[in-house]
């Protein structure tokens, strides 16, 4: 095939990596690994959009297998509070929570693709099953066991503007330090889980109490946070000596934080494109 019929695909490609690796960078590695299969391939396709997505598919699920170091927090897809960009509204468009993603991270690298083949592409058993090495039925049990932990992921219904007064609160709460009022926009059983890569501290705080005590004590970070839209929901971007230190993103339900996800890894952070938050 040529580059032209490739690039046509790119987007969706790239879609289906990264819901496989959680990182914008290694979903780029994996549809370029896809062109140079494809490239060099001779074969027949009636279907190239499907050959192509299962092709991508087996790239991730190799890349899944030797991955070294876990993933608490997955590649944000980050644009200005007021809305995207037009160059960034497909991706934004196309992404999924950050929710979402930190659960498929839980996952087998098997579990993952059938589900997300099956689940969130359509892609039937029968196509997904040569590339997990297992029978049809075999496959199936394998997106049903990851739909049984997809199924207690929170789903963020709140519309986005709900979702940035709550966030918005937090964060005034922050920088005031004022307990009270965080504990009153914080789920009792609330979740915060940071990752700083592999130069950084990686952390998970639960429960009301630690997580009002710890936004207080980031209270002067606060001070430097803008508002953001982080895959599609409302988030934050911090920022130190003009520099982008942090990305959050905020799982807002019945008008209470129930989840934050950040992401503080320099190495990841560098990779985004953030200058579009000006």
């Amino acid at each position: 095939m040529d580059a032209t019929q490739f690039e046509q695909y790119r987007p969706h490609l790239r879609s289906v990596a990264h819901r496989m690796l959680g990182s914008l960078a290694e979903a780029d590695d994996a549809v370029q690994e896809t062109w140079l299969r494809v490239s060099r391939s001779d074969t027949e396709v009636h279907n190239l959009g499907g050959w192509l997505t299962t092709v991508v598919a087996r790239v991730a699920l190799n890349m899944l297998r030797a991955r070294k170091r876990e993933v608490y927090v997955p590649d944000p897809v980050v644009a200005p509070a007021d809305g995207p960009q037009p160059e960034e509204s497909a991706l934004m468009a196309d992404s999924v929570s950050i929710a979402l993603l930190v659960v498929l991270e839980t996952l087998t690298p098997a579990e993952r693709l059938a589900f997300v083949l099956h689940d969130l592409f359509a892609v039937p058993f029968d196509e997904i099953a040569p590339i997990v090495d297992k029978s049809p039925a075999a496959t199936r049990q394998l997106a049903s066991r990851a739909r049984r932990r997809v199924q207690g992921a929170p789903v963020p219904e709140t519309p986005v503007a709900e979702q940035r007064a709550v966030v918005d609160a937090f964060l005034a709460a922050s920088r005031g330090g004022d307990l009270a009022a965080l504990v009153a926009v914080l789920h009792p059983d609330v979740v915060i889980r940071a990752d700083g890569g592999e130069h950084g501290p990686t952390s998970v705080l639960r429960g009301v109490d630690a997580v009002s005590r710890g936004a207080v004590a980031f209270a002067r970070l606060a001070m430097h946070t803008v508002p953001a839209l982080v895959n599609g929901g409302a988030g934050a971007v911090a920022l130190a000596d003009g520099k982008v230190f942090s990305v959050a993103s905020f799982t807002v339900a019945d008008g209470r934080i129930t989840a934050m996800d950040i992401l503080t890894d320099p190495d990841r952070l560098a990779l985004l494109d953030l200058e579009v938050l000006g």
